[in-house]
């Protein structure tokens, strides 16, 4: 699994402006599977995406679609991680990761 984090490089209110295209994005990914949970950071100065197992490569291209990264507006910092416990309210985690 990967943590991606961002960190905005651009004023808010451009990030603001293709926030709706970021929306977009994410439920594309979402609705393909690549992504488990995602939201904004506090303060908001950029995101976090969990995204489930897969080459780093996919998950770095991925990425490079995000219109705040091809726009040029955030840039993303990536960790990879295996989940091995979880609170019994998100087992279903180790499942996905056992799945793959």
């Amino acid at each position: 699994m990967y943590v991606a984090v961002s960190t905005y490089t651009a004023p808010i209110n451009e990030i603001d402006y293709v926030l709706p295209e970021h929306v977009e994005w994410l439920e594309r990914h979402y609705e393909s599977g690549d992504f488990l949970v995602s939201g904004r950071r506090e303060p908001r100065v950029g995101g976090v995406i969990i995204a489930r197992p897969m080459l780093r490569g996919k998950l770095d291209a991925i990425l490079a679609t995000d219109p705040f990264s091809y726009r040029h507006l955030a840039r993303y910092d990536v960790y990879e991680f295996a989940a091995t416990r979880t609170v019994p309210e998100l087992n279903w985690i180790n499942e996905v990761v056992a799945a793959q």
